[in-house]
């Protein structure tokens, strides 16, 4: 059986827009015939990603996602002597061998996102002695890709290579996109922009240098990730200490960072203030349903409270229809009882030693 590690997190964002649409517009979601604010899952685990959590708790073991990977091949080669269009053309050679992607011809890029592990971005870059020779050396049984990278990301979020899917990744972990528990509605901002050398008293100067909108809200989001503990240790091939180190990094970044989008104009940071950790075999499940019907309907207004009380609800709902036998952690701030983000973290890099 699997061990599975399930997170239910609240974290409350005042006026934001996190993750925007091709308009600008804060992402939405109609969910209990109620509009919700929106991030999506792909704007969050490139958070998680680019986080200085994961850069610190995993130094060497993060992957590069890129159309570009082979650039410093390209520079390797040319350092070497080779002229650059002969050595772009080499390293497409190489890109072609591999089926890493489609190339885009004379630029030794690919057409699509590639994400490959630091070890195999160090093979790439060790074929410049290789390829450096007077003549194309033969590629055949040449390979720079892994069956089991070893990349956390990778190992967590998975990879997909459409023209080599014998070296595809399956993700050891889901990542929801997160909503308000609440209805909301998106806000517009007029703003102005003032001139500082514009002279106010001269007509030709009078009024704002720029005027805008842009758009925001406000809410308390419930994210649900879920982590297949066997996956991740068979993804990162049986490194538990690596598979421990992976598992804290994901659970202090879902509860300490936040997108970037507009950051800069809305300094929208947070952290969780609610965490529910559930740790077992048992299939895993969202808690999403906790919020069809959205807070506050019943014209209370504390949401964070009402949010609370719901998921541990549904959780106790679950539990006595299905039997389930969870063993669960709590944080949540303010409460004298609450465990904290380490005992949280502990107790998921206990299920890697069970594996």
């Amino acid at each position: 059986m699997s061990h599975f590690i399930q997170l239910h997190i609240l974290t409350t964002y005042a006026a934001a827009n996190l993750n925007r649409d091709d308009t600008g517009k804060p992402k939405t979601l109609k969910f209990g015939g109620a509009e919700r604010l929106r991030i999506s899952s792909q704007s969050l685990k490139r958070a998680f990603r680019q986080s200085d959590v994961f850069a610190d708790l995993l130094p060497v073991a993060l992957g590069t996602r890129s159309t570009a990977f082979a650039e410093a091949l390209v520079k390797a080669l040319t350092a070497r002597g080779l002229r650059p269009d002969d050595a772009i053309k080499r390293a497409e050679a190489v890109i072609d061998n591999d089926k890493l992607g489609k190339v885009k011809k004379g630029q030794a890029r690919t057409e699509q996102l590639v994400h490959l592990g630091p070890d195999e971005l160090s093979l790439l870059n060790d074929l410049a002695d290789r390829l450096s020779g007077p003549d194309m050396p033969d590629l055949k049984g040449l390979t720079v890709l892994k069956d089991k990278p070893r990349a956390a990301d990778i190992a967590m979020f998975g990879r997909m290579l459409a023209d080599n899917s014998r070296f595809n990744v399956e993700a050891a972990v889901q990542v929801a996109h997160a909503f308000t528990t609440h209805r909301v509605t998106v806000e517009d901002d007029y703003y102005t922009a003032v001139d500082d050398i514009k002279n106010a008293d001269q007509d030709q100067d009078r009024g704002a240098g720029f005027i805008g909108v842009q758009q925001y809200g406000a809410g308390l989001f419930y994210l649900y990730v879920c982590i297949d503990a066997n996956l991740l240790v068979a993804n990162l091939s049986g490194d538990k200490p690596l598979a421990k180190a992976t598992l804290e990094a994901l659970i202090r970044s879902v509860t300490t960072v936040s997108p970037t989008g507009k950051q800069n104009a809305f300094a929208s940071r947070a952290k969780a203030s609610y965490v529910l950790e559930e740790i077992g075999e048992e299939s895993p499940r969202s808690l999403a349903s906790a919020f069809q019907t959205p807070v506050g309907a019943d014209g209370k207004n504390d949401f964070f409270a009402d949010s609370v009380s719901r998921l541990s609800d549904l959780k106790a709902g679950f539990a006595k229809a299905y039997g389930e036998k969870l063993d669960s952690h709590i944080l949540a701030v303010g409460d004298p009882e609450s465990q904290t983000l380490s005992d949280l973290v502990t107790a998921a890099q206990a299920v890697i030693d069970r594996i």
